[in-house]
């Protein structure tokens, strides 16, 4: 595809999403089911208002069905799903279209999510593009009756176990995605989607009081130290800011964020999205901190000089300053986080690394964990 953005100084090629493969695939089964002869390009539009050109592979025509395959191409966007098979089988029915997922295509098993409890994991958006698909081909070839599509994913529930599907109460193969048809490289809504359908899936539980980490440091630890089981935690990789304000808009009760020091010290100059190519300013918290308890100036300058958060907690810890210090860090991100949430969500933080162990815990924090811990049970 020979469509591009721009990220970071940086052109990125586009790509297409499986809901778009899964569409071109449909719409070439159901010709190639009517016509006896399947397109070796099909011509897609898409909700993006971009219209595709999709090889068609592995065409096959039998006496009561067909099938064809469109190959997924993620761009310059990493994606597990790059590369794999999407196939579609058509076959004659009454009347109307239906859609249904096969072989490697997962099911709902948990409320909360765009499909229903025991649909295939087809998401709104792509099944309304496989439908379109499947009318423009049954209109052109003057089809008199009804066509039901099965949506397949070669080595779909193999490929499944490295996205959040398990999680999420998608068993069985990956999810058929995309709003819009068209894969934007690193797309931050996409990953922003990502955590407002983990949370969905919490609400849509019952669950009000919400659990969420940045990465996999923060499960390491809760486990490991904490004791808790991170399962049913929401993973909000940089978009903090993104969570809390997804979490009032859903209605929850409180926020416990438990991460590394590394990301969630920035929350101290009120930095909520935590991607060091937006922001880190970390050396300079602990620096201005340390410089508000009286160090001076040769201590922050090494603190400014430091390359990891480790680094100048061992500064302070040498100059007896990491107590006084941690304590103002932490007023800052309470102040933070209540001027972000304005009092309409509880917020507890929980701050580790991995070499000094838990550095910092809000008022709050014991009963949130105390709260999660009796949930466990």
């Amino acid at each position: 595809m020979e469509r591009f953005s721009v990220k970071n100084q940086k052109a990125l090629r586009c790509g297409y999403t499986t809901g778009s493969c899964a569409a071109g695939a449909a719409a070439a089964a159901t010709q190639l089911l009517l016509t006896g002869s399947a397109p070796a390009v099909v011509r897609l539009p898409t909700p993006k208002g971009v219209t595709l050109f999709l090889e068609i592979e592995d065409a096959q025509l039998h006496a009561d069905w067909a099938v064809c395959a469109v190959r997924k191409d993620s761009g310059d966007d990493p994606d597990v799903t790059n590369g794999m098979r999407i196939y579609a089988t058509a076959s004659r029915i009454p009347s109307g279209i239906e859609i249904d997922g096969g072989a490697g295509v997962g099911r709902v098993t948990r409320p909360g999510l765009a499909c229903t409890v025991g649909e295939a994991a087809i998401n709104p958006g792509p099944r309304e593009q496989i439908r379109q698909g499947v009318e423009r081909a049954v209109r052109e070839n003057a089809c008199h009756h009804g066509i039901k599509v099965i949506i397949s994913a070669e080595n779909g529930q193999e490929i499944a176990k490295n996205t959040f599907n398990s999680r999420l109460g998608i068993v069985g193969g990956i999810s058929i995605l995309g709003t819009s048809g068209i894969v934007e490289p690193m797309s931050e809504q996409a990953l922003i989607d990502t955590i407002r359908v983990e949370m969905d899936s919490r609400w849509a539980a019952g669950e009000r009081d919400l659990l969420a980490c940045p990465g996999n440091y923060g499960r390491d630890f809760a486990r490991d130290t904490l004791h808790i089981d991170l399962e049913k935690a929401v993973t909000t990789s940089n978009y903090l800011g993104e969570t809390l304000d997804y979490a009032i808009y859903k209605g929850f009760s409180s926020v416990l964020l438990i991460g590394h020091a590394g990301k969630l010290v920035k929350l101290a100059a009120g930095v909520m999205q935590t991607h060091s190519s937006y922001a880190d300013g970390r050396q300079e918290i602990f620096a201005a901190h340390a410089a508000m308890h009286g160090a001076d100036r040769a201590l922050v300058r090494a603190l400014m000089d430091s390359i990891t958060v480790d680094e100048c907690l061992e500064l302070l810890d040498a100059a007896n300053l990491i107590r006084p210090v941690l304590a103002s860090i932490g007023t800052k991100i309470e102040e933070h986080l209540e001027k972000r949430t304005r009092g309409a969500l509880r917020t507890e933080f929980i701050l580790f690394t991995n070499a000094h162990g838990e550095l910092l815990r809000s008022a709050g924090a014991v009963a949130a964990l105390k709260r999660f811990e009796e949930s466990e049970g």
